[in-house]
């Protein structure tokens, strides 16, 4: 596995091995459909290499790329930027992967890496990701005081509805493992990684298909509640092996694009 520099300022300059390795995979890829099985390699090292221990046809050797930075299995990796990605609801994982494709979120990397690949590819790309049943590590111990934990937990579980921000656990279900098909869960995600995406959608920087829930929400955080919830968040223990729930308890309390298939709350679907 390719390691990436541990920057928040510049969290992957890895690109060029991870392009490789996309390049890689999908050369193989190709080349599977056009060479005789009983063919011998030209380059007997080449199956040595990891490419060379998957069939070049499976989708563990298209994704290469992906792992090179989310970690084996995508499992995610310890530099605190790179989030777990296995086991996500496979509508998100396609909805991201198409939101990076098409311009929603911003980070070239990812952009450049699947700009070519079609809706259909990028499918089955998280598809992929999502059977992928492994265990989470245990949380880090936080490193903020009691009373900011206390505040995360709050805006977590209640919201502040003074300010019109809805509890997380509304949409993203009381385990915060998210639902299926297309909602995330909140646990087992680094701080710095929360940190950044809330941050993303404050800024217009992170987008979604209108309406943009998330955005209007972040916008009404302070940089303290930021601070708090992915503080609160990340020191949580993934319950239940991290599986999302299968429906939302409720209604949800504010309409959001890409997640249709989730029944609102009267006053929301106004």
């Amino acid at each position: 596995m390719i390691d990436c520099p541990r920057s928040l300022l510049r969290p992957v300059v890895c690109l060029p091995a991870a392009a490789a390795l996309l390049a890689l995979a999908l050369s193989a890829d190709a080349a599977a459909q056009t060479v005789p099985p009983s063919s011998a390699p030209a380059n007997p090292v080449a199956t040595a290499s990891t490419a060379a221990t998957v069939p070049a046809s499976s989708m563990a050797s298209r994704v290469l790329a992906c792992t090179a930075c989310h970690g084996k299995e995508g499992r995610a990796t310890p530099d605190g930027y790179f989030p777990r990605i296995a086991g996500k609801p496979a509508g998100y994982l396609t909805n991201q992967l198409l939101n990076f494709r098409d311009g929603r979120r911003s980070y070239p990397q990812m952009g450049y890496l699947i700009e070519h690949l079609t809706d259909d590819y990028l499918r089955e790309m998280a598809e992929y990701f999502a059977a992928q049943d492994l265990p989470y590590p245990p949380p880090l111990a936080p490193q903020v005081p009691p009373a900011v934990l206390e505040r995360g937990r709050v805006l977590v579980r209640r919201g502040d509805v003074a300010r019109n921000i809805p509890a997380c656990v509304a949409c993203h279900g009381a385990a915060m493992t998210g639902v299926v098909p297309s909602i995330p869960g909140l646990l087992g995600l680094p701080r710095d990684y929360l940190n950044s995406q809330l941050g993303a959608w404050k800024t217009g920087q992170r987008r979604a298909h209108l309406p943009d829930c998330m955005a209007d929400i972040a916008r009404q955080l302070t940089p303290d509640d930021v601070s708090a919830v992915s503080a609160w968040l990340a020191a949580q223990p993934v319950a239940a092996g991290g599986k999302p729930a299968r429906t939302l308890p409720a209604a949800m309390p504010a309409r959001c694009g890409g997640v249709a298939e989730v029944p609102v709350a009267a006053a929301a679907a106004r």
